[in-house]
């Protein structure tokens, strides 16, 4: 819409820059008639007098110089219609007083305005007057005079502007709103490509836009086509691809668990089994050695505690062997049964959750674990409540929601680089769900839904045809 107002507003200026051209051409075309008007009319007078010349001393024969034409003679009503109108002719036959006649100003055309008058006067200032000699073989017999009357001069330029300018006005505005008209329909097709492109910005690859007929919008189309073609077809690799990196990484999770439960358990197993035989085989006057021995047994304690807690996290075998819905329940236990629990764990399953295919249960179960581990490391809440549902039937989508009472900032949240948001936002985006994070009433809340139908596969030739 922008671009047809630019494209208007350009094409009023041309038409305003050509309205004042012709404006300014219309005023020199009237200052050169005026000035061809004033001198035609002295030619007119001047033979109309010489004729009354020469056929006052055919007539009455007189040779007197000074009373060649006597002054009543020439001033009558055929004299006056040689006169233009708006020209004054002034003649003096011999040592007479110069007599002048002049048409009428009405005739001419309407006053002028002020501003008009002030412009004309000062682009072309006064007429000249224009003479003309009675006759060549006796200039003694006078010159006749012929002056334009500015405020003639100005009516006359007046009156072409106004009837042109009436005419070109209405052309212009009948141009501007017929190519506003041709404008708006020719670039009709860019709504059309913006949705288009609106629908790739938001993550709508399989909605091409309809084809236009052939010209530059046309190939434009075909062009946002292919590459929506090929953002989908990019997009579904990524997605595989981001589902295949996690599932090496929950194996790689298997193999560290098994690792540290096989070597690192077993040791410190055996460690803390060598502390309590030290500390049973201590002399009685070695209370030094017994004390270290349960100082050692108390550091292997420790490190069991957090080789555990580790293994709870890195494991994942057990969604095989027990659901999601148990895996969370141990999850929500775990966090309440600590020693210190900094919150109370609320959870709340609904649905049937046996029927989320283990790649989305697994990417569900890591959720909630990263989700429930910041509200507990970010901030300072006494209660988190984890809510997770899936409809009975297999088509719809599963919801996650982690509320706390904390008082987070969900916009620091979403503005962190950190590595744990990071990866839920991939796990989601690998199946095509969504991810939101706002405030909730005392703290922040962080909703993901997964779809359980995977999102249809590229069709790139669908996008080739358009």
């Amino acid at each position: 819409m922008q671009l047809i107002l630019r494209l208007i507003l350009r094409l009023v200026g041309v038409a305003v820059l050509c309205l004042a051209f012709t404006v300014g051409w219309v005023m020199l075309d009237a200052h050169r008639d005026i000035a061809v008007e004033t001198a035609a009319s002295a030619e007119r007078v001047a033979r109309e007098l010489e004729n009354l010349f020469w056929r006052e001393i055919l007539w009455r024969g007189s040779m007197r110089r000074d009373k060649v034409l006597p002054i009543p003679n020439w001033e009558t009503l055929a004299t006056l219609k040689l006169i233009s109108p708006g020209v004054c002719i002034a003649f003096a036959p011999g040592a007479e007083e110069p007599r002048t006649l002049c048409s009428q100003l009405e005739g001419v055309g309407t006053p002028a305005p002020e501003w008009f008058s002030v412009v004309y006067e000062q682009a072309f200032g006064e007429e000249a007057p224009v003479a003309r000699a009675l006759t060549v073989r006796e200039p003694e017999t006078g010159v006749v005079v012929a002056t334009a009357n500015p405020a003639a001069a100005v009516r006359q330029a007046w009156r072409q502007i106004s009837i042109i300018m009436s005419v070109v006005a209405s052309m212009a505005v009948a141009i501007c709103v017929l190519a506003a008209i041709a404008i708006a329909d020719a670039l009709a097709p860019t709504r059309t490509i913006i949705e288009g492109l609106r629908r790739l910005e938001n993550g709508h690859y399989h909605q091409p836009i309809t084809p236009f007929a052939p010209g530059e919008f046309g190939l434009i189309a075909r062009a946002v086509n292919d590459l929506a073609a090929r953002l989908a077809q990019t997009t579904a690799e990524r997605a595989a691809l981001t589902k295949r990196l996690f599932e090496v990484q929950e194996e790689e999770r298997r193999a560290l668990a098994r690792d540290l439960h096989d070597e690192f358990g077993q040791c410190l197993t055996a460690a803390m089994a060598f502390a309590a035989s030290i500390e049973a085989g201590a002399a009685a006057d070695r209370p030094d050695l017994a004390e270290d021995a349960r100082a050692i047994a108390r550091i292997a304690s420790r490190m069991m505690t957090t080789l555990r807690e580790t293994l709870s996290r890195l494991r994942s075998q057990d969604l095989d062997e027990l659901g999601l819905e148990s895996c969370l329940v141990q999850l929500a236990a775990g966090w309440n049964a600590r020693a210190a629990p900094r919150a109370l764990v609320h959870l709340d399953l609904k649905g049937d959750l046996a029927s989320v295919p283990r790649t989305i249960a697994t990417s569900v179960y890591r959720i909630a674990q990263e989700c429930l581990t910041n509200a507990m490391r970010h901030g300072k809440p006494s209660a988190v409540y984890l809510r997770v549902e899936h409809p009975a039937s297999q088509v719809g989508a599963l919801a996650l929601t982690v509320e706390d009472d904390g008082g987070g900032d969900a916009m620091r949240i979403n503005a962190s680089s950190g590595h744990g948001l990071l990866g839920v936002h991939e796990r989601i985006a690998a199946f095509g769900g969504s991810l939101s994070i706002g405030r909730a009433a005392r703290g922040v809340r962080v909703a993901a839904r997964i779809p359980l139908v995977a999102p249809p596969p590229p069709l790139k030739a669908r996008f080739a045809a358009t």
